[in-house]
């Protein structure tokens, strides 16, 4: 996979990253102009839904997205979580490719809490994804609570 370490993606992943930065999530996914070479294809500072909106039935894309959730009363956690979409409309060749890819793109967006694997927008539900992080994350002092 060409392109999984591009000037432009691991930038976005620092933005994701830094606490001083609003961006909070990066979509990458094919280069319309080079086949098997994935390129940044967006990054936004709205959160979950922002980046559940661009995703797109007729392809493999991956996110990488900040989820700030309170940990309790007084205090707020920050953890990352990937997703790899398949949407429900990519063809069974694009399919194969996706094992050995998501395995570039984890080497490369490699600090998350969970992996997600997503082929449909119910799957990335923020409730479901916090649930998932705090699980992932141990001390929960909610009691269980969302």
């Amino acid at each position: 996979m060409a392109g999984a370490l591009a000037p432009e993606i691991l930038e976005a992943y620092d933005a994701v990253r830094s606490d001083k930065d609003g961006t909070n999530w990066l979509l990458i996914g094919d280069d319309p102009a080079v086949r098997n070479r994935l390129v940044l294809s967006g990054t936004g500072s709205g959160g979950l839904s922002e980046l559940v909106a661009r995703l797109e039935d007729g392809l493999v894309q991956y996110a990488y997205v900040r989820v700030e959730y309170a940990n309790d009363s007084e205090s707020t956690r920050v953890k990352f979580a990937l997703v790899s979409w398949i949407g429900a409309d990519v063809r069974p060749l694009r399919r194969g490719r996706v094992l050995s890819e998501r395995g570039q793109v984890t080497k490369v967006l490699s600090h998350y809490s969970i992996e997600v694997d997503a082929g449909s927008k119910a799957d990335l539900v923020e409730a479901d994804i916090v649930a998932r992080l705090r699980k992932a994350g141990g001390a929960d002092y909610n009691g269980g609570r969302g």
